[in-house]
């Protein structure tokens, strides 16, 4: 059994773009603790990614159960102390999580975040307003960790033949959070960009979910020869088509993290809803556009500013 000095947990819940924005600390806490058994506390729809990665040796997963969820709480609390962690890296540093920190009791483990009267706690007064890159690595520093990578998902690889795509596409990303729809370009835009590339031999691919399908219909609808991929793609998926597109265009939203972090030439959309300052995808190949409103955002700009590989 894996001695107590030896045991990491690392917790990160979500959302997805947060998610991936989390790998490179992941990356560099593995580095750092190149002995250690290093568990993952996350939610469901990310385990097979953090399965993919390589980073850890344990998955738990967290429902994130409301507070009068008493019997699922004492559960909580019996799995964190019988995990016997020598050190906690909180990523997600929220309430939540820093209320995990209390769960844990005493003698607490040695615990990098924000929790009141944690070991090695982030007092950047400023976190709240830099870029969540550098506020990991600010709190990564905190606890002895000083080289953070930003994120690197070249591990992922899926056979993705199936979709029959030609060697030169650009994959649009028409969806977004379904609570935010500020944070969405346009469908009829995307359809007009889509047009635009097919008649520069570039093969326009449709990504989107379940919460996306009213978007990417109108869209598909409005170009028939555009490759409609809505609810075909795993996570891992997206990341190889990714690594092989010419380009990507799209809203500010999980997928979008992933794509730029496999490197390929992105192009992103922002509203007054999220500031790119705070949350944007960081990378070499990564351009930025924003509008109060994506309303106002035309498509000659966007197509003028599409990134091509």
């Amino acid at each position: 059994m894996t001695h107590q000095s030896e045991n990491i947990l690392i917790i990160k819940l979500g959302a997805l773009g947060d998610f991936v924005q989390a790998l490179g600390p992941c990356a560099a806490i593995q580095r750092h603790h190149p002995h250690a058994h290093i568990t993952l506390l996350t939610t469901a729809p990310f385990v097979d990614l953090a399965n993919l990665s390589g980073y850890f040796d344990n998955i738990w997963t967290d429902d994130r159960p409301t507070w009068w969820r008493i019997p699922t709480i004492l559960g909580l609390r019996r799995r964190l102390r019988d995990g016997q962690f020598k050190r906690v890296y909180d990523l997600q540093t929220a309430d939540r999580t820093s209320f995990y920190f209390r769960l844990m009791g005493r003698p607490s483990p040695d615990w990098s975040g924000i929790a009141p009267g944690c070991s090695h706690p982030d007092l950047n007064p400023r976190r709240d307003l830099i870029h969540t890159i550098e506020r990991q690595r600010g709190q990564l520093a905190a606890a002895g960790i000083s080289d953070v990578p930003l994120p690197d998902v070249s591990w992922a690889h899926e056979d993705v033949s199936a979709f029959g795509l030609m060697p030169d596409f650009v994959l649009l990303v028409a969806g977004g959070s379904i609570h935010r729809p500020a944070k969405r370009w346009p469908a009829t835009h995307f359809a007009e960009l889509a047009k635009r590339l097919s008649a520069r031999a570039l093969q326009p691919v449709l990504l989107g979910g379940p919460a996306d399908e009213f978007a990417t219909r109108e869209i598909a609808k409005a170009h028939p020869d555009i490759v409609d991929l809505t609810n075909q793609t795993s996570l891992a998926d997206i990341i190889t088509l990714a690594g092989a597109a010419s380009g990507a265009v799209g809203n500010d939203s999980g997928p979008m993290h992933m794509i730029a972090a496999a490197g390929c030439p992105s192009l992103v959309l922002f509203s007054s809803a999220s500031d790119p300052a705070l949350c944007a995808p960081r990378g070499a190949d990564i351009e930025i556009l924003q509008r109060g409103s994506l309303k106002d955002l035309d498509v000659n700009a966007v197509e003028a500013a599409l990134r091509l590989g």
